[in-house]
């Protein structure tokens, strides 16, 4: 079997470099570190039986010069990066597992929080340029959150909440009332958690429809001192539109961890004094690459296994 890896993060992990060799002496991995563009990629997987593959976009015209591809595992939770109907369309199997870096992306959205509510980043990037600024911001417990999305990662955002006291106000497309009630959560429509969160944070996949879920226009419902955060997917927030809000005080803070395009180009949203911007980390503590990495060749195997 040919099998080819390109994620780097996994690709430069020895821990996984040593169990895909060993179940796949021959594979290829991404070892340069490469962040393809599209006709790299192309000339990078053309021949494979068996995929890895990260964050890297495989669309129709990436598929379509894919000859032999039987089975594509996602290293990560997200699939919104594939063309899962191509796929379908051309047999090609599909290997995931949900959930398995919930804890590190829940841990770096709380710690969003804490930077933000309590000006952590404000005055530490303030003092390096020396600016003595003593204003300690507000505490996160007993506040108002919304959580829009409460699939794994959302659970684990909620369960690391629970010391914190605050009210917490969730969306969800999925009824999940006994868990609701029995976590003490509110159900809440969206324009509910616009109008009363203090923090509003996303954890919902990217599709038709999330995309832009949002805009200006629902900046404006939100609180004058409300810090939106974006730890899921680019393209669930109008990136112009919270430029536009953050410079206008429309919210006070926020925090992005994905963008529509990445690396983002737009380095004055980069720059926001009020804005957090990090590189797709959320999901790459050493513990979640691991994991991530040894679920993706798991499914990779059974899925190989499954066709012989």
């Amino acid at each position: 079997m040919n099998i080819v890896v390109t994620s780097p993060s996994f690709s430069k992990n020895k821990i996984l470099q040593k169990e895909i060799y060993r179940y796949f002496p021959n594979a290829k991995l991404n070892l340069d570190g490469k962040r393809f563009t599209k006709s790299e990629l192309i000339e990078h997987i053309k021949d494979a039986d068996g995929l890895i593959v990260g964050l890297d976009n495989i669309d129709r015209e990436v598929l379509s010069h894919c000859k032999n591809l039987k089975v594509i595992a996602k290293y990560g939770v997200g699939l919104n990066n594939l063309d899962l109907d191509e796929c379908k369309r051309l047999d090609i199997k599909i290997g995931w597992s949900g959930g398995v870096n919930r804890l590190s992306v829940a841990e770096m959205t709380l710690g969003y929080m804490l930077m933000l509510s309590r000006n952590l980043y404000l005055t530490s990037n303030q003092l390096k340029r020396g600016i003595w600024n003593k204003n300690g911001g507000f505490e996160l417990s007993g506040k108002t959150v919304g959580v829009i999305g409460v699939g794994f990662i959302g659970k684990e955002l909620i369960r690391l909440l629970k010391p914190f006291r605050c009210k917490i106000l969730v969306n969800d497309i999925i009824n999940q009332d006994d868990y609701y009630i029995e976590n003490n959560l509110i159900k809440a429509s969206k324009d509910e958690i616009y109008k009363k969160a203090d923090f509003i944070t996303l954890h919902t996949p990217l599709d038709k429809s999330t995309y832009n879920l949002i805009t200006l226009k629902e900046m404006r419902l939100m609180k004058s001192n409300a810090i939106l955060i974006n730890s899921a997917r680019g393209g669930l927030i109008n990136e112009n539109d919270l430029k536009y809000a953050l410079k206008n005080g429309i919210i006070a803070s926020g925090a992005i961890d994905a963008y529509e395009v990445e690396p983002p180009k737009d380095k004055e949203l980069i720059e926001l004094p009020n804005l957090i911007t990090t590189p797709h980390i959320g999901g790459n503590s050493k513990e979640a690459i691991l994991a991530m990495g040894m679920s993706a060749i798991k499914n990779l195997r059974l899925k190989l296994e499954s066709l012989n």
